[in-house]
């Protein structure tokens, strides 16, 4: 299993829930895993060409990531944080 730590701007399609645990062995089968879930969530942090979004950051532990296919292993944590913007 992984931890998904979820951002404030996506708890409403999570029910509030800001921690989930999820399987799969890439960034994309936990974002799947995830989605099957809570529909929507995945698509506000990848678009249709599997690339993170602009505005969303992802880290598997300390170590920032934009490939979906980045390998996991059980235990690992994966960070979801959109970007911050304002005036």
């Amino acid at each position: 299993m992984v931890r998904v730590l979820i951002p404030s701007q996506l708890t409403s399609y999570t029910g509030g829930e800001t921690r989930l645990e999820a399987q799969g062995a890439t960034v994309d089968a936990v974002l799947d895993d995830v989605d099957r879930r809570f529909p929507g969530l995945k698509f506000r942090v990848v678009d249709e060409q599997d690339r993170v979004r602009r505005h969303m950051r992802l880290f598997v532990g300390m170590d920032e990531t934009r490939d979906v296919r980045r390998p996991l292993r059980d235990g690992d944590e994966l960070l979801i944080f959109g970007a911050l913007s304002g005036g």
